[in-house]
């Protein structure tokens, strides 16, 4: 692989400079470059905003190599290409309506992030991998502090470039500013990941299996104190095949006011903790920490802690809930505000893990001096100390950021509750809306993170007859996927209701798995072939999706 061209675009004293022509005069970099990965540092000789900065080379791809894409955050659609696919980004109608756009990015790449819709032509947040038959060559970033390190390759021009999203970066005169640190590395596809993540110097996850109960897939925000004591009663029918219940979106009056009482459960949410321990479980409970509904109290009251545009209007961050804000991560009123629902919800209240969603709200743009990358670093950061030793069940996150801060993580899009693909979902409308398909393919390709940056969350499984549209061969499949590659294993079924073969599924699917996979692959756009040795016995599941 041969270097083509170091790119660098910044602003200094108001004016934009690109290229590296102006390298000596006003900065100098770095770099350390060998067959086994680059780093290149930079020091400014006076203060510049960074725009861009990425390293291009010449790579030939040979015949029938895949190139892994993983997607920007959680449920972003992450898979093994080849030069015959094409990423697919946001369809012509939303990229030419500025609105639409913007609406359809809340939760995506699609802002910063180069879609090319030519064949061959992918991106890949952090790390990526071409593999080749038995060979895999691995890229992976060392350092996501200082930005997101972005990976492209033109398979059939066969060019390769690495970024680094280091918008909005301010770095001051003399400071040694790590642009990019990548390793290369080569073996088997278990061999180059164990190796990554041991140069990344990340723990060994706390936790290697969990398993038992959301009440998100079933009920949505639609739960109460009945419900969840009814389904807790269903779970305890498992007996300590489960470990852990968990209570969803929903509990809350509006998301951002934590804290309020809710006339659905008027014992309040102390109770439920015990409730749970009770029966010998962890309990568990959903948050979104960075963010307050357009109708909180909180947003509300508290204008001046909510992120914000040039113009000063605050930024709508997700959709759901009707809209909502993203709480400023730098306002020391909003650390405070944080640090505080967090200890009246984990010490007060008595629960055990926290599942955190909607994470990557908190860097949807460049702000303060700091690249996206910095900022979601920070909140990661962040997070841990408020969480301290208990918990922390990563959703709506970048992965990168995740790696050694939470304890299991969601590598998936939400599961929908019809297996085949709705409309919007044919439309494409973007990569991180809920999909079974999706989740399935994540579930697959990004099995190599569990274990090593986090205990896997592949999103539930099903197993009832109502409020659900799957045959029971789906989910079968579903359920059997879960229980192949994922270690945290959920359902939001009410288990009172079960007949004797759902029982039996959801006992073996709830064990954890000592089968080892040999090989999983994507023969074409629809169809799997997995190999791998459970109990002693070597066997193939084929299917389609």
């Amino acid at each position: 692989m041969k270097e083509k061209r170091l790119y660098i675009k910044y602003r200094l004293s108001g004016k934009v400079y690109e290229d590296d022509l102006y390298q000596n005069e006003h900065y100098t970099i770095e770099e350390e470059a060998s067959e086994y990965g680059v780093k290149t540092v930079l020091k400014p000789k006076e203060k510049m905003e960074l725009i861009a900065f990425s390293l291009k080379y010449k790579r030939k791809c040979v015949s029938d190599e895949r190139f892994f894409a993983n997607g920007y955050q959680s449920w972003t659609t992450s898979t093994e290409y080849s030069a015959d696919d094409r990423e697919k980004g946001l369809p012509a109608f939303i990229r030419s309506l500025p609105f639409a756009r913007r609406m359809a990015s809340t939760s995506g790449d699609y802002l910063f992030a180069k879609y090319s819709k030519k064949h061959g032509c992918f991106h890949s947040f952090t790390y990526t991998y071409f593999r080749n038959d038995a060979e895999t060559e691995l890229y992976g970033s060392l350092n996501e502090k200082t930005g997101f390190t972005i990976f492209y390759v033109d398979m059939d021009g066969g060019d390769f470039e690495i970024t680094k999203d280091v918008e909005g970066a301010k770095v001051s005169e003399g400071e040694a500013y790590e642009l990019m640190n990548v390793v290369r590395l080569k073996g088997s596809y278990d061999e180059v990941f164990d190796t990554y993540f041991r140069q990344m110097g990340i723990p060994k996850p706390r936790i290697e299996h969990m398993a038992g109960y959301t009440s998100w897939y079933n009920y949505f925000q639609k739960i109460d104190e009945n419900i969840i004591l009814r389904d807790l009663e269903g779970l305890s029918k498992v007996g300590d095949r489960a470990d852990i219940f968990q209570v969803d979106d929903g509990y809350e009056t509006f998301v951002g006011d934590w804290l309020d009482p809710s006339e659905k459960f008027p014992r309040g949410m102390k109770y439920i903790a015990d409730a749970i321990h009770e029966k010998g479980y962890l309990a568990g409970i959903w948050l979104a920490p960075f963010n307050a509904q357009k109708v909180s109290r909180t947003a509300k009251e508290h204008p001046d802690w909510l992120v914000k545009d040039a113009a000063g209007n605050p930024i709508v961050s997700c959709l759901g809930w009707g809209g909502a804000y993203t709480l400023d991560l730098y306002n020391e009123e909003v650390r405070d505000y944080i640090r505080h629902f967090f200890d009246v919800i984990l010490n007060e209240w008595g629960f055990d893990m926290v599942k955190l969603d909607f994470l990557y709200s908190q860097c949807m743009f460049p702000r303060n001096g700091l690249s996206r990358g910095r900022i979601m670093a920070d909140g990661m950061e962040f997070l841990r100390e408020c969480v301290g030793d208990k918990l922390i069940l990563g959703c709506g996150v970048p992965l990168g950021s995740a790696f050694g801060i939470v304890d299991a993580c969601r590598i998936s899009c939400d599961v929908d509750l019809k297996f085949k693909e709705k409309y919007y979902n044919r439309l494409h409308v973007n990569n991180e809306i809920p999909s079974a398909k999706n989740a399935i393919t994540n579930t697959v390709f990004r099995r190599h993170l569990d274990g090593r940056a986090f205990c896997n969350d592949p999103d539930v499984f099903f197993l009832r007859d109502d409020n659900l549209k799957f045959t029971w061969e789906q989910k079968e499949l579903l359920a059997k996927i879960n229980h192949l590659f994922g270690n945290v294993l959920f359902v939001s079924d009410d288990i009172n209701a079960y007949g004797e073969k759902q029982m039996e599924l959801l006992l073996k699917t709830f064990s954890r798995s000592n089968a080892m996979i040999i090989s999983a692959e994507r023969t074409d756009r629809n169809y799997f072939t997995i190999k791998y040795i459970e109990d002693g016995e070597r066997k193939t599941l084929n299917f389609e999706l």
